[in-house]
């Protein structure tokens, strides 16, 4: 596949993939990711694929503070703390049952039509990052799928050393042995842990900071998940609709452009999902079909029709 293919409907040229100081925003990664499913064909494993071509040297700063951790739990901790600086897309989450430790995969931010591909990257990430930090496997007791079965997982879970898996789970979930979360880290190293966790919050802090007002509104815009207007956003954010509008035009943008970037969002989400196009104009506010079959061309170059049949064809 081109890389230019890969790039499409992203704003990145193939030059910029060369700068070492770029970092892509995680909508512009989601289309290539899709762009990539689109042309390789969208089949379980995939994800898998991908999750194992990433290694500890890859997270920078993480790496070193998790391999410094001093014992498994705190590693595992870290890793959900600071997965945003990780290449993981779910949310993780840890739970204690006695001598077991559940850990959880949230797909939630993730569009829908990409989710299984998110699931599987994750899980093998973490396996493969897991290996390269210690000497010996986690003990996983089972694990539970939010995924129908094929049969690449059975030959993966043998080699992810998981013993069971069960599909159709509403939660995947991870269940591992607590007593080999309180193993020690073979490389622990507590000033050292501080010291590189100190830069991963640092990190954070600066993505974030950078983000801006923007970013903001195109978390809540998200989280509505449907059409709101502005001075609901503005109230989300404690300030008036005139400061809003101020705040984003010194930013070089506006509400309407942010919101119809998380429209079209949405509308792809809906039409990936399986609605119809009549049904989905109507959830987003549109006055009639052709308003929005206007407005989607603009977005995606082709109609929400034709889009809508290319995802069928994909499942």
């Amino acid at each position: 596949m081109a890389r230019a293919a890969a790039l499409t409907g992203t704003g990145l040229g193939e030059a910029e993939l060369r700068d070492p100081e770029l970092e892509i925003d995680i909508g512009q990664e989601f289309r290539i990711i899709e762009n990539i499913l689109t042309t390789t064909g969208d089949e379980p494993g995939m994800g898998l694929l991908a999750g194992f071509s990433l290694h500890l040297p890859m997270l920078g700063s993480l790496g070193i503070a998790l391999g410094a951790c001093a014992t498994v739990r705190e590693m595992v901790e870290l890793w959900a703390r600071y997965a945003e600086l990780s290449f993981a897309y779910c949310r993780f989450g840890l739970a204690d049952a006695g001598e077991r430790v559940s850990v959880t995969l949230d797909p939630a931010a993730v569009p829908p039509h990409l989710r299984r591909f998110a699931i599987e990257h994750d899980l093998a990430a973490v396996r493969t990052i897991q290996r390269e930090l210690l000497s010996w496997d986690v003990l996983v007791h089972g694990l539970e799928l939010s995924l129908p079965y094929a049969p690449v997982y059975e030959a993966v879970g043998l080699l992810l050393g998981i013993a069971a898996i069960d599909f159709d789970r509403p939660v995947s979930t991870l269940h591992l042995d607590a007593a080999d979360l309180r193993r020690p880290m073979p490389q622990a190293n507590s000033t050292l842990c501080r010291q590189y966790e100190r830069h991963c919050a640092e990190l954070v802090a600066r993505r974030r900071g950078r983000a801006g007002l923007a970013g903001q509104v195109r978390a809540l815009l998200r989280r509505h998940g449907r059409a709101v207007d502005q001075a609901a956003i503005a109230a989300d954010l404690h300030m008036s609709v005139r400061t809003l509008r101020r705040r984003l035009a010194e930013q070089g943008t506006s509400f309407r452009e942010l919101s119809s970037e998380a429209t079209g969002l949405l509308a792809e989400e809906l039409l990936a999902t399986g609605f119809t196009v009549d049904t989905v104009a109507a959830r987003l506010g549109y006055t009639s079909v052709s308003a929005f079959t206007t407005a989607f061309r603009d977005w995606k170059g082709q109609t929400p029709g034709r889009y809508s049949q290319h995802q069928r064809r994909r499942l």
